[in-house]
């Protein structure tokens, strides 16, 4: 996986992570193939502020996994619905 050091990390837009939490920082970012890949894989031990925003995160996820062309197990964590 591409690493992240803190400067770029600080660089992305909160559009390239598939969550933000109150206090504006980026959890699973999902601006290139493998960070979607290990957003996938980590989805579920991210601690999320509410149902909706875990529900936001993984369609998220989803939409960047679609974009790059992964496919994601149905038996995924964020392949189920949060509701």
């Amino acid at each position: 996986m591409a690493e992240l050091d803190a400067a770029d990390r600080d660089r992305l837009k909160d559009d390239q992570f598939a969550y933000v939490d109150r206090e504006g920082e980026g959890h699973l970012p999902i601006n290139d193939v493998s960070h979607v890949r290990n957003a996938i894989s980590r989805f579920d031990q991210t601690d999320f502020e509410s149902k909706a925003a875990k529900e936001r995160a993984r369609k998220r996820i989803l939409a960047a996994a679609k974009k790059h062309g992964i496919d994601v197990s149905e038996d995924s964590d964020v392949a189920k619905s949060a509701r």
